[in-house]
């Protein structure tokens, strides 16, 4: 009698998840922004079901070799919030197989607050909105060493070609009298004047994203066999954290151009927030599939140093986007990378894992030596060649 109670529980809460994904769907196509979808689902479902098929919009523009597939849907409700064991462990074990299949997975169960999100997005409208000009006067430029602020479409490369969005930059929020701030890529950022809101809003989901990083890099040590916080007691004890905003026109139809070219990401892990128009595309293991945007979800994916940490078990995938929405797309990822001064050699349990897609810029990562500061500078230098030679 228990087992079927337990089974009618399950058929209603699946029936009750997929009515509510129908409305946020609805939601979607009536045009709700950001902040209103992305959460949606976060302050009234149940827990979800760990894989989700949502399948990718079949939009004007679709590549022929991008493929409808799914990246695993993961809940990591019991590292945010401490619960028991055998559920962290649970989710642990979900990461780390994504880890090794994809490099990407959603994540739900998060606990970020919807209204940060709401503010967030509307405020970077705000801002994306104003005249030329006035986004100039906290142009990255004005930032010095810390590379904070805003850059015009065009004004960031990937693999040497111009990036078809415009973006802010920004970081941890240090005087310009820390110790720190005499470091490149650490200082003040710069915020607009004509958009008071945005300061306040940026600031706090730093604080609130660095909270759920750290949850989820205690899902990756659980998932290597190590102790929950070996991450946060060593290299993420003082982390990197760089946020972006890009705001990305919609393609011109028949453009080779892209939002941003195929890359990886520099650190340890990634948590994207991404708007209603989707684009962002992954190489997972058998080709390029769509990542859409699922209400209540973050996108998340690893980086080149846990690729490194691991010896390539882990491995960092790369990804692309290409805006054929035909409307303005925002996406918000956050960064949460190594100590500046950290070295990040493999874990000495982890040999070489052989055999995966070549990456496109033919780069060893067990090759490298020195801090990750050294490597992050090397490769954001590459995306502002003259930010490069005017400041460094």
């Amino acid at each position: 009698m228990a087992a079927a109670a337990s089974g009618e529980l399950r058929v209603q809460v699946e029936s009750l998840r997929l009515e509510q994904a129908a409305e946020a769907h609805r939601r979607v196509e009536a045009g709700r922004t950001t902040g209103e979808l992305v959460l949606e689902v976060e302050r009234t479902a149940p827990r979800p079901t760990r894989w989700h098929a949502a399948p990718a919009p079949r939009g004007r523009g679709m590549r022929k070799d991008v493929r409808m597939d799914r990246l695993p849907m993961i809940d990591v409700s019991a590292l945010v919030d401490g619960g028991p064991r055998p559920e962290r462990e649970r989710a642990a074990h979900e990461i780390g197989r994504a880890c090794r299949d994809s490099g990407f997975f959603y994540v739900c169960g998060h606990g970020v607050p919807p209204a940060l999100l709401e503010r967030l997005d509307a405020a970077a409208r705000r801002f994306f909105a104003l005249p030329a000009e006035q986004k100039a006067e906290i142009s990255m430029d004005r930032g010095g060493r810390a590379w904070r602020g805003f850059f015009p479409v065009g004004g960031e490369l990937t693999s040497g070609r111009p990036d078809l969005k415009e973006g802010l930059y920004f970081g941890t929020e240090l005087p310009r009298d820390d110790p720190r701030a005499r470091l490149p890529l650490h200082g003040p950022n710069l915020f607009p004047s004509q958009v008071p809101e945005l300061r306040g809003a940026v600031l706090e989901y730093l604080g609130t994203l660095m909270g759920l990083a750290q949850s989820v890099m205690r899902g990756v040590a659980l998932s290597l066999g190590l102790v929950e916080d070996y991450f946060a007691d060593g290299y993420t004890a003082d982390p990197t954290v760089l946020f972006r905003i890009f705001h990305y026109p919609s393609s011109p139809p028949g453009s080779d151009g892209w939002g941003v070219g195929e890359h990886t990401d520099y650190g340890l892990l990634t948590l994207l927030a991404q708007d209603r128009h989707g684009g962002l595309q992954v190489h997972a293991g058998t080709g390029w599939i769509e990542a859409p945007p699922i209400p209540g979800t973050f996108v998340c994916n690893i980086g080149d140093m846990l690729d490194r940490l691991t010896g390539g078990l882990y491995r960092s995938t790369p990804h692309r986007v290409r805006n054929v929405s035909g409307r303005e797309r925002l996406s918000f990822p956050f960064f949460f990378d190594p100590g500046w001064d950290a070295e990040v050699p493999p874990l000495p349990s982890r040999g070489a894992a052989g055999g995966g897609r070549a990456r496109w810029d033919g780069q060893d990562l067990r090759a490298f030596t020195g801090t990750y500061g050294e490597y992050l500078l090397g490769k954001v230098s590459k995306v502002f060649p003259q930010l490069r030679e005017d400041v460094l």
